[in-house]
């Protein structure tokens, strides 16, 4: 489905038109070469296989300041009479953006769209009016909600967390914004819901309990699940895994630690994992095994597409433009069967040198571009090469025989070992991985 392209009375970015599809042989920056939202591959359209959002909080406030120096990027949205006057010019920014983009979605945090107020009152007021105001946007343009979230992180009164602070009136502060965040995704058709811990988690044991504070973790995520059932949300809750930053250790270090928190405090049926590129690189994974750790768990949720820089640890959220990066990925979810009613949001801010306004789009562009050129690819070995063959043939001592009989439970220990004893020593068996990456090499055009 395409968007329309639809502008408030002051457009923010005047000199650009609405980004077009025109093909590999373009040499226009703000055109798609190979993102064409309605060519159908393996089955589906290529947006269906993407669902492309903006995020709103990069896109829209990331101003290029680091923790050496002020911003670099001039955003005219930001400046107003006061915070509110902000907000709607940053709404009306937004969509200007999404839809002369043609991204189909869009993702924020509540304080990302409205600011806080002096009050719990007072703050979700200003969230109510904001999110009059986006639907407004979303059925004139047809741009929709991929998800929402609570920001419970920034504000100085979660220096030490938010569910997971030692002290409870933190705690209730963090459920009246989750529950305010969650009525805004449902009042916006929000198909998503996204739980990150970013200070859920310690800086030293000396002074943590942490089972206490995981106990409190699983408990309040079971509160925010029941409430907004209970209000009407029917998609699917979130969690997104990371290592560290801002703190030392954080609880939701990866897929698989994850998955073993929700199996636990009974969650994997409500949640499933929103997994980010970056965050798994400061993991020490690639982003193709965190999401098919989460494939293999029956808990893959969505997408944060970006990538970091493996030659630093910190949370650099780049544009994703590695190429074999993003076929390894499309290999996964073509064999998973897609994404879902998840997407792939660009959690990803242009550098803090790229100041023009062009860049903003570029920069989106060419990492949607990279991923539909990986779909093409991805699709083209599974439909054309030996990979899957090969694949299979690797493990086909499993298939018949013996070998079936174990996966089947059929076998003891004391069985197992006499097997042994029956083969002798077996025959090596090459895994052949050059092989594999020569074919994928073979097959990027």
């Amino acid at each position: 489905m395409s968007v329309n392209v639809t502008v408030g009375e002051k457009s923010y970015f005047p000199e650009i038109e609405k980004i077009n599809y025109e093909g590999p042989d373009s040499l226009n920056p703000l055109a798609f070469r190979y993102y064409d939202e309605n060519r159908v591959i393996a089955g589906k359209p290529m947006e269906d296989h993407f669902r492309f959002a903006v995020a709103y909080w990069h896109t829209l406030g990331g101003t290029g300041a680091d923790p050496f120096g002020p911003g670099t990027h001039v955003l005219p949205w930001l400046y107003g009479a006061d915070s509110m006057t902000i907000a709607r010019n940053k709404l009306d920014a937004a969509f200007e953006f999404i839809t002369k983009l043609g991204a189909p979605f869009y993702c924020f945090h509540d304080r990302d769209l409205a600011p806080e107020g002096g009050n719990v009152a007072e703050s979700e007021k200003n969230l109510r009016t904001l999110v009059g105001l986006a639907g407004e946007k979303q059925e004139a343009s047809g741009v929709k909600l991929l998800w929402g979230t609570a920001n419970v992180f920034s504000h100085p009164r979660y220096m030490n967390g938010a569910a997971t602070n030692p002290d409870f009136a933190i705690l209730t502060h963090a459920a009246a914004q989750v529950k305010s965040a969650i009525d805004a995704t449902i009042a916006l058709g929000g198909g998503n819901y996204v739980f990150w811990g970013g200070r859920e988690g310690y800086y030293s044991l000396l002074n943590t309990n942490m089972k206490r504070e995981l106990d409190h973790l699983g408990m309040f995520l079971q509160k925010a699940r029941n409430y907004g059932r209970k209000a009407g949300f029917t998609g699917t809750f979130l969690i997104e895994p990371k290592p560290m930053e801002p703190t030392k250790h954080q609880y939701d270090f990866d897929t698989a630690t994850v998955t073993g928190f929700l199996y636990k405090y009974g969650l994997a049926d409500d949640f499933k994992i929103n997994i980010e590129n970056n965050h798994a690189t400061l993991a020490g994974h690639t982003f193709a095994h965190e999401v098919q750790t989460a494939v293999n768990a029956g808990l893959l949720g969505s997408l944060d597409i970006n990538q970091g820089d493996p030659h630093n640890g910190w949370d650099t959220d780049e544009f994703l433009t590695n190429l074999y990066d993003a076929v390894e990925l499309m290999l996964v979810l073509l064999q998973h069967g897609g994404i879902g009613k998840g997407g792939m949001n660009f959690d990803a801010k242009t550098r803090r040198s790229s100041t023009g306004a062009e860049d903003l789009f570029i920069a989106h562009i060419s990492s949607m571009d990279t991923l539909a050129r990986a779909l093409l690819i991805a699709d083209d070995i599974l439909q054309n090469s030996d990979f899957l063959k090969m694949k299979r043939a690797r493990y086909s001592s499993y298939d018949a025989g013996a070998g079936a009989d174990f996966e089947q439970g059929k076998f003891n220990i004391d069985q197992l070992a006499g097997l042994a004893a029956e083969y002798g020593e077996p025959k090596q068996i090459s895994g052949k991985q050059e092989l594999y990456q020569q074919l994928i090499n073979r097959y990027i055009k």
